[in-house]
């Protein structure tokens, strides 16, 4: 890894040795390859974003993080294709801007753009990838997804606004301002970035506080999705990897013993194919009738696995990487969050 940018910015969150393993192990974008002397390019940021939650990811997924250990101890590396996130389209949010758009005022300022739609409704959702202008094959997608409560019943609806309404919003506004300053320039000074860079990460959580246990058994009858977002809130739901036969490498997996998806999901077009682990489990707190609180077991986040195929593209005169998601596949994949999931 040749630039020093991304290994500043790092450094400063995660330490050096943490962040020497993360660079040596996940692939580097062309775009990021070089670098100039403290100036930080939106490629760059994003980069470095979307690194320290992929460590994120795998400090919260125990069967993610076996699964990489593995594949450094192989000498092998790990091509970070996309990162899933939930948001909750509702006025009701409390301080936090509803749906994605709390999520695209940070992506599109680092240079990610509308790469699809993809209607979930199936499970009351509306799923987004966006892709990176610069380099839209390297620097890791963001499928952004949002669930519609207006779509099921007025108590679950009371639910949410209950769970959902005491956010806070993580950006403070200075940080808002180096986005605008980031969106117009394309770049910032490595100083400002390196104070931006844990604030924009830490957007990646649960902004709501402690969800009473009523209101998520309520949520939980009518949307497995909207209660792991009561839980987690908009922190990585999986992050996934490329690979090169996902068929083989789930029948691998499997004789691993590790908790793999029966099937691996196909895109319509033929040329997407996914599987995963499931959820990890993790112990939530969740807050009595009678202020006092209680711990559970509940789906946490996972680790996916994915291969995509190419095509020859006759404008531009060379293969493709097909970069687009499928929502039979999508909807699939979100089980993998179900209680029981499968």
């Amino acid at each position: 890894m040749s630039n020093a940018n991304v290994g500043r910015l790092l450094e400063g969150m995660l330490g050096c040795d943490r962040t020497a393993e993360l660079l040596s192990l996940l692939n580097c974008p062309a775009v990021v390859m070089d670098c100039e002397h403290n100036v930080v390019t939106r490629a760059e940021l994003a980069q470095a974003m979307n690194v320290a939650l992929f460590d994120g990811l795998l400090a919260r997924s125990p069967n993610g993080k076996a699964y990489v250990h593995g594949v450094r101890e192989s000498g092998g590396g790990v091509y970070f294709d996309h990162g899933a996130l939930r948001t909750v389209r509702w006025n009701g949010n409390g301080a936090l801007p509803p749906g994605e758009a709390a999520f695209t005022r940070i992506l599109r300022p680092l240079g990610f753009r509308l790469n699809g739609r993809y209607p979930l409704d199936k499970i009351g959702m509306t799923g987004r990838a966006y892709a990176h202008e610069d380099a839209p094959d390297e620097i890791a997608q963001f499928f952004l997804s949002e669930l519609h409560p207006e779509r099921f019943s007025e108590k679950f609806q009371r639910a949410v606004s209950n769970v959902v309404g005491t956010s806070k919003d993580p950006l403070t506004p200075k940080a808002v301002f180096e986005l605008a300053e980031l969106d117009r320039d394309g770049s910032l000074p490595l100083g400002t970035a390196a104070e931006l860079l844990p604030v924009i990460v830490g957007a990646f959580s649960r902004q709501h506080e402690v969800p009473a246990l009523d209101d998520y058994e309520v949520l939980l009858e009518e949307s497995a999705e909207m209660a792991w977002i009561a839980t987690e809130g908009n922190a990585f739901n999986h992050a996934t990897d490329r690979v090169a036969d996902v068929f083989a490498l789930a029948e691998q997996e499997k004789d691993k013993g590790r908790p793999m998806k029966p099937d691996v999901e196909r895109s319509r077009s033929g040329r997407v194919f996914q599987t995963a682990y499931r959820a990890d489990t993790v112990e939530r707190e969740f807050r009595l009738a009678d202020g006092s609180y209680i711990t559970r077991s509940v789906p946490g986040s996972f680790y996916e696995f994915i291969t995509r195929k190419r095509e020859y593209d006759r404008t531009c005169k060379r293969w493709m990487t097909d970069l687009r998601f499928d929502a039979g596949n999508a909807t699939a994949i979100f089980k993998m969050t179900a209680v029981g999931g499968k």
